[in-house]
């Protein structure tokens, strides 16, 4: 059984948000994250894959050449399998624990990088902006190399959530308070802002701390540090202070 020219359409469109959205799927690619996925509470719409004898228990799956596999990938290298998941419905956001909170991350790759830091940090809530970039987007997908299904993501009105919020809100500044001499709780919000312009001002009026990373460079010349890179490094510091 070969790809169809609905399955290729279909396939294809799930590269924009508003069919993800339409159709409610998003795609998974490689045999390390679709496996992630699989054995998640993710539910498997369709799989396709190169060799089936290695997904000999899945009744949704349609054999593909590595010609077809190469028209529906987004990777320069396909890697024998592309997987269709039923995005999930919304979840109850949490009130209390370490939560991380994106301001307007626009790049791919640092949102699927900080899911991953979500999930090696312990840290179980994400809450992004409504402008941030889609977490199902294919290229978050395959940068959060499976920590998706173990990090529950919520997009939401930042400046609603922030003021119904009782937990102490952090924000990620390069002027804010030394963060290696701060005192840091247990239960806290850290917002991160925008790649170019940082956590935007209606955001910032609504936190009462601030924590940022002292440079120690010689000659303090570099502007700043790459959000997924900031996020780790506070990360690490408010849990191992707590």
């Amino acid at each position: 059984m070969s790809l169809s020219k609905n399955q290729l359409k279909l396939i294809t469109s799930l590269q924009q948000k508003k069919y993800r959205v339409k159709f409610n799927l998003f795609v998974a690619e490689g045999t390390k994250v679709v496996d992630e996925f699989l054995n998640s509470n993710f539910e498997l719409e369709h799989l396709f894959c190169v060799n089936n004898s290695m997904y000999k228990s899945i009744k949704n799956i349609t054999e593909i050449s590595e010609a077809e596999l190469k028209k529906i990938s987004t990777l320069k290298t396909p890697n024998n399998v592309l997987a269709l998941f039923k995005i999930p419905s919304k979840k109850i956001l949490e009130k209390e624990g370490l939560i991380l909170v994106l301001d307007e991350i626009n790049d791919p790759g640092n949102l699927g990088t900080i899911i991953r830091l979500c999930d090696w940090f312990g840290v179980e809530q994400l809450i992004c902006s409504t402008n941030t970039v889609d977490c199902f987007n294919s290229k978050v997908v395959q940068a959060s190399m499976g920590s998706l299904t173990r990090v529950s993501i919520s997009y939401t009105d930042l400046e609603t959530y922030l003021k119904n919020s009782d937990l102490p809100k952090y924000a990620a500044l390069m002027d804010g308070e030394n963060v290696y001499k701060s005192k840091l709780p247990k239960d806290a919000i850290l917002v991160m802002g925008n790649e170019a312009n940082g956590i935007g001002k209606p955001i910032l009026s609504l936190l009462d701390n601030s924590v940022s990373i002292p440079r120690f460079g010689k000659l303090q010349k570099t502007e700043s540090l790459n959000v997924a890179t900031a996020t780790a490094i506070l990360l690490s510091e408010f849990k191992r202070l707590t």
